[in-house]
């Protein structure tokens, strides 16, 4: 989805950590605003997205000189204690407008230079993968965490149209993974998916976090289903996928290729 960026110069970049993102100190979002523009993505329900003239997706906020201000905002928290960073709660660090705003490159120059105790980058864009210099500095204080719902493509295009191929994501995170980045396949929602799935990810990867609406939205699927992604379900005939029970099937194929260790389930399987 083509986006109307705009600028902002914002006071603070890290934010205090709270309710589902709890076991982390603080959030770091370079943008404001997703291209990606996914068809469940809760944040669709979050103030920034309900009282913006735009539709979600439409829209992108581009934060400068936001290494600077980072810079700063280390320093503060750093007399507070433990500095654990998600990157990012509301919006993909990755997302088309930092091919040429290199907003997120920035600030990882920042964390490469002065490490936090522990940073989880959370995205689906393959475009992670040009950082993987800078990435490779924090050593294990930083995660890769990639999102891959499904591996069914035609199931990526009915939710996320606008989001990178099924494809690109699973060679990207092989990269990460040869570059010895730590790194998890992130099934998040669950979607519709072959029996093959969970294979596909453990020739990859030997860590998997995966979550769903009715555990990973906030409002345990309220969110969810005001958003109305259930309507998508209905028209490809696949309504009981979209349920509470939904995840087992798929947790079920991941157990038989993943140890007990190697998998975490909704909020803990993004802990620090």
């Amino acid at each position: 989805m083509s986006s109307n960026l705009t600028y902002s110069k914002p006071k603070t970049l890290l934010n205090p950590a709270s309710g589902y993102l709890s076991g982390y100190s603080h959030t770091l979002n370079p943008y404001s605003g997703c291209s990606f523009a996914c068809s469940y993505c809760y944040v669709r329900q979050m103030p920034i997205a309900l009282f913006h003239k735009q539709d979600w997706g439409a829209w992108v906020t581009v934060k400068e000189g936001a290494a600077d201000v980072l810079r700063k905002d280390l320093e503060k928290a750093r007399r507070k204690g433990a500095v654990t960073i998600f990157m990012s709660s509301s919006t993909d660090p990755y997302q088309p407008a930092e091919y040429q705003q290199q907003i997120t490159r920035s600030l990882l120059e920042v964390l490469a230079a002065s490490p936090p105790d522990f940073l989880i980058v959370q995205t689906r864009s393959p475009l992670v993968t040009r950082d993987i210099d800078l990435l490779q500095t924090l050593g294990d204080r930083v995660r890769v965490s990639m999102t891959i719902e499904t591996d069914r493509e035609d199931i990526r295009k009915a939710f996320t149209p606008s989001a990178p191929p099924i494809a690109a994501r699973l060679k990207a995170l092989e990269r990460i993974v040869q570059a010895n980045i730590p790194a998890q396949a992130t099934i998040a929602p669950v979607l519709p998916c072959t029996d093959h799935f969970a294979k596909t990810l453990s020739g990859i990867v030997n860590k998997i976090c995966i979550d769903d609406y009715f555990m990973g939205d906030g409002a345990k699927g309220k969110r969810t289903e005001k958003i109305g992604v259930r309507s998508i379900y209905e028209q490809l005939d696949l309504d009981d996928w979209y349920s509470r029970e939904a995840y087992l099937r798929v947790l079920d194929q991941i157990k038989a290729h993943y140890n007990e260790d190697q998998i975490g389930i909704s909020q803990e399987g993004f802990l620090p």
